[in-house]
């Protein structure tokens, strides 16, 4: 049991630097993707923020109107008072009292709103902030990830243009070392074809073969013949 425990564990371990390897591999793709994402979030949030803004916007409609019939209908009291007839300032006396039941309640709506709208705009600003500090690290990490590859692939050219000139110059050395090798052999050869000569020459002069240097007692000889 405790084997098959270990096992599982030695699968998670792999299968989790698996996925790290995937995410290091993507990391660029990943962090473009997310900021897509953000994006698109951001979109969906400024949607809402404008739902919430026409409400705010309606609910302070109806407060004015609420305020506007208050307004009115106190003054409308005041007539009926002045008329003596309270029956008529009470019923509208009532009437206010419900404007001024609901004036409250669109406040509090209204408030909610208001704060709603500071809140959400707080939180897009700071979306948009993130957001773009966000593509600034991209750019700064796509431009280094470029100059990283470009980097290497010059030093790997380099590297392989060293191999190959070592190997060239090694085969310039062995076609000199050739060249070599032939050219002291022809001197050598040419060394060994003058001694040669020089020896059979000495020998036929020494036995009296070949021509003879003419000297003043040879021909002196000849003419007294």
């Amino acid at each position: 049991m405790n084997i098959l425990k270990k096992l599982m564990t030695a699968v998670r371990g792999g299968a989790r630097e698996a996925g790290e390897a995937i995410i290091d591999a993507n990391a660029i793709r990943i962090l473009e993707q997310e900021i897509v994402d953000a994006k698109n979030n951001l979109g969906k949030g400024r949607v809402s923020l404008t739902e919430v803004m026409a409400k705010e916007m309606q609910t302070k409609r109806r407060v004015s109107a609420l305020e506007t019939n208050i307004s009115e209908h106190e003054g409308f009291a005041k007539e009926a008072l002045a008329k003596s007839n309270e029956g008529l300032a009470l019923e509208i006396a009532a009437k206010i009292a419900e404007y001024e039941s609901a004036l409250t309640d669109q406040q509090a709506i209204l408030s909610g709103f208001t704060d709603h709208v500071a809140t959400l705009k707080s939180q897009i600003k700071r979306a948009e902030k993130t957001i773009a500090e966000n593509e600034r690290q991209l750019l700064m990490v796509k431009t280094t990830e470029s100059v990283q590859k470009a980097t290497m692939s010059v030093s790997d050219n380099i590297a392989a243009n060293n191999s190959t000139m070592s190997s060239a110059r090694e085969s310039l050395e062995r076609i000199k070392k050739k060249q070599q090798d032939r050219a002291d052999k022809l001197v050598a050869g040419e060394a060994l074809q003058a001694e040669l000569s020089d020896d059979l020459e000495a020998k036929m002069k020494a036995s009296g073969i070949g021509v003879q240097e003419s000297s003043a007692e040879s021909i002196l000889a000849r003419l007294k013949q």
